[in-house]
């Protein structure tokens, strides 16, 4: 059987500075920015915001 060559993914810019990325550094344009994304993500500047829903509700049979 023969198989389809794969199709080559469109060029995306880099999530961190817009230039066009660079297939050994995918989705990043160089290791400089994915070195910075990765600190990014390790500083915690990539967070969702959540409540405890614990914390919300209070058990019936507790005094005030």
């Amino acid at each position: 059987m023969d198989q389809d060559p794969p199709i080559p993914l469109s060029p995306r810019p880099c999530p961190r500075c817009g230039k066009p990325s660079v297939f050994r550094h995918r989705p990043f344009c160089s290791a400089r920015c994915a070195d910075l994304d990765l600190g990014a993500w390790l500083n915690g500047d990539y967070r969702i915001p959540a409540t405890d829903e614990e914390d919300d509700e209070r058990p019936e049979d507790v005094e005030p």
